[in-house]
């Protein structure tokens, strides 16, 4: 078999050594994300949060626990009852 004419450039070993590793690591990085992926998806469907989680109803009484006390007073509005204005009379 007869040499290549051509010469090595200088650092092209470095180089594609570089290249072997970066080309590994994004095929490792590929793996994990599709391992990770379905690992995901196979706990199963995603379910939204209950209501109460997002504070739309309020939690239900727990057996024997009065009614009244499962309710929270709404927050005080620094008005005093019975004014619908939301601003006091100029006068």
């Amino acid at each position: 078999m007869a040499q290549d004419p051509r010469p090595t450039p200088p650092g092209s070993g470095r180089s594609r050594w570089v290249a072997i590793v970066t080309g590994a690591l994004s095929i490792l990085i590929g793996v994990i994300y599709l391992v990770l992926i379905t690992l995901l998806d196979s706990r199963g469907p995603l379910l939204p949060p209950p209501p109460e989680a997002l504070g739309l109803i309020p939690p239900v009484a727990a057996a024997g626990a009065p009614a009244a006390a499962a309710a929270a007073p709404p927050p005080a509005s620094g008005r005093p009852a019975g004014t619908g204005a939301a601003h006091p009379p100029a006068g």
